[in-house]
């Protein structure tokens, strides 16, 4: 019997920033739809490209129901489920081999360093990014 595997997984735009939450048979391909902007959509208008969390099932019952279940959570809840596994928003897609999105905007930026280590800002207010 041929084994298969399904991934619920949530992206985002940045830290704390635009979630979205799916379910799919190709993590990766599925990422870079994401990324590309050829999912179109929510993740494609919202600039949602950084794969936060995921989990693996064998079943796709099971995965499609943990989705449509955290898609019914509120915001607070998405967020520690993140948080307990990558506390610091890290993109995964690019631990399992995919380079860094070019969405992905350093969280710094904007923000420079003067003199004696004083933060001075350029151009608009910093994200929490």
């Amino acid at each position: 019997m041929r084994e298969y595997n399904f991934f619920v997984y949530l992206m985002a735009s940045r830290r704390n920033g635009t979630l979205y939450c799916g379910v799919t048979n190709d993590l990766l391909r599925r990422v870079v739809e994401h990324r590309e902007g050829t999912a179109e959509g929510f993740t494609s208008k919202y600039g949602v490209s950084r794969l936060v969390w995921f989990e693996q099932h064998s079943d796709i019952k099971e995965a499609i129901l943990r989705e449509k279940r955290i898609k019914k959570w509120n915001r607070e809840w998405k967020v520690g489920l993140i948080e307990a596994v990558n506390l610091d928003w890290r993109d995964l897609a690019v631990d399992l081999g995919l380079e860094p999105s070019p969405g992905v905007i350093p969280a710094k930026a904007g923000i420079q360093t003067g003199p004696g280590g004083d933060v001075q800002q350029n151009g608009s207010p910093p994200s929490r990014g």
